[in-house]
């Protein structure tokens, strides 16, 4: 994909969503952070489904603390890996009360260094809660990378690389939501829906796909 191709894809992309948001529910920079670490390997609707127990009974990391593993679990054992991630939450919140005075760090390095939050999470609470120009690659994006053109990598820290290097300045900071919201409903994992695509015309990837 050239430089001409990839201005027409966000172009595109932009114009169709003009404010793309997150599909994860929450109302503070910890609900955000919570939900994040929340869904790894595990859908925004699942997670969705959790946190509307959890949020109402906790949603501070005071309340979290007291709350408890076994009782965040209780809360969340509908979704994917739920025991690890309930002792993951509990100690990141217990981390925040005890370093940062209970708020959300906006340091990459001090989130990472939080319980359950590697490079993805950070990237994607530095660009939802703070709007970084930043690009956390999950299997969406590392597909679209790939499949597109428009970054291919054969890690996610590649892909994330050359995505920052090629995404113009003026669609950095939305990039990371219409990548995800591309790759979820249009060029999904099985078969992509070229033909429903806006941005086919930009995309390498060949032969395209025909509805059936």
């Amino acid at each position: 994909m050239n430089a001409d191709a990839i201005q027409r894809f966000f172009v595109t992309l932009r114009d169709a969503n003009p404010q793309p948001a997150s599909e994860l529910e929450y109302s503070s920079v910890f609900e955000l952070l919570a939900a994040v670490l929340l869904s790894a390997q595990a859908t925004d609707v699942s997670v969705n489904k959790a946190t509307r127990r959890l949020f109402p009974i906790a949603n501070t990391p005071a309340r979290i603390v007291a709350l408890g593993v076994e009782g965040v679990e209780a809360h969340i054992r509908t979704i994917g890996l739920f025991r690890n991630k309930a002792k993951n939450l509990v100690a990141t919140a217990r981390i925040l009360l005890e370093q940062h005075g209970g708020q959300v760090p906006r340091s990459r390095e001090a989130l990472e260094a939080l319980p359950g939050v590697g490079r993805k999470t950070a990237n994607v609470v530095l660009n939802v809660a703070w709007g970084e120009p930043t690009c956390a690659v999950d299997t969406h994006i590392f597909r679209v990378g790939n499949r597109t053109g428009l970054a291919p990598g054969r890690t996610p820290y590649e892909v994330e690389m050359k995505l920052l290097a090629r995404i113009p300045a003026e669609f950095a900071k939305d990039a990371h939501h219409w990548l995800i919201l591309h790759g979820r409903y249009v060029c999904q994992a099985r078969k992509p829906r070229c033909q429903a695509c806006a941005v086919a015309d930009c995309c390498d990837f060949q032969p395209k796909t025909t509805a059936s």
